[in-house]
């Protein structure tokens, strides 16, 4: 076994990393997900880049937005409002059908329009011959992300996959970290949090595990560079390079 790795000298026991953003590129899959549920309700579709800046806080709050900026647009291009009260009451009716029929087309997409970054491969396996426990701590649906990670080649490395749905809250609640944190047997002062956004940065700050953010992830569309992190790296292999 290879030499353990140390954060600002202490030794790691444990990594805990994100999945949308971080390990693969799921934009694809979001994008054609979002567009056949805003075709179920006859709504105009939205900007790529908006879906994007979306990403990462839960398919609740994702199909919300959607449809209230798809409402929007209705709107403005009918010239026919119905009002800011009504329009809110009709989103909220819309909802719960919204979210069912996006989590049915997102099952059927999965994988299918996503790619794994440069240097994850890699990266996850220099952190593995290390000796580290690694755990994939994600937002998404355990349901989606253990699929996704054997797709793409990547539940090999992980010790455990930790959604969304197996925590009471979601990142940037620090709970997920710290309940992961706990069922690894890792202390969070020695567990190394690798993520692509300020959810990622504020969970794990709030947990008291370090973290360190990818330069090329989805961060609602703030550059990461203003995010309170211990690091930025434009690749995972970048921490553990000879």
């Amino acid at each position: 076994m290879s030499a353990g790795l140390c954060w600002a000298g202490t030794p790691l026991q444990a990594v805990l990393v994100d999945l949308d953003g971080t390990m693969v590129d799921t934009l694809g899959d979001f994008v054609v997900a979002i567009d056949l549920m805003l075709d179920d309700f006859s709504l105009p579709r939205v900007s790529r880049g908006f879906i994007e800046r979306l990403i990462g806080k839960g398919g609740d709050h994702l199909t919300r937005a959607v449809l209230e900026e798809a409402v929007r647009l209705r709107d403005r291009q009918s010239g026919i409002g119905a009002g800011p009260a009504r329009t809110h009451e009709a989103i909220a009716a819309m909802a719960p059908a919204a979210l069912r029929s996006y989590r049915d087309h997102y099952h059927g997409v999965n994988g299918r329009h996503a790619t794994v970054y440069p240097g994850v491969e890699q990266g996850l396996g220099r952190l593995h011959a290390r000796g580290l426990k690694l755990a994939c701590v994600t937002n998404k649906p355990t349901a989606l992300a253990e699929p996704l990670l054997r797709a793409k080649g990547l539940d090999g490395f992980f010790t455990g996959v930790f959604g969304g749905d197996r925590f009471e809250r979601l990142k940037p609640d620090p709970m997920p970290f710290l309940r992961t944190c706990e069922t690894l047997g890792s202390e969070p002062g020695r567990t190394l949090v690798i993520g692509d956004s300020s959810n990622d940065a504020e969970a794990a700050r709030a947990a008291g595990c370090p973290v360190v953010l990818v330069t090329y992830g989805y961060n609602h569309g703030k550059p990461v560079s203003a995010v309170d992190a211990d690091a930025c790296v434009d690749s995972i292999a970048e921490l553990t390079a000879p």
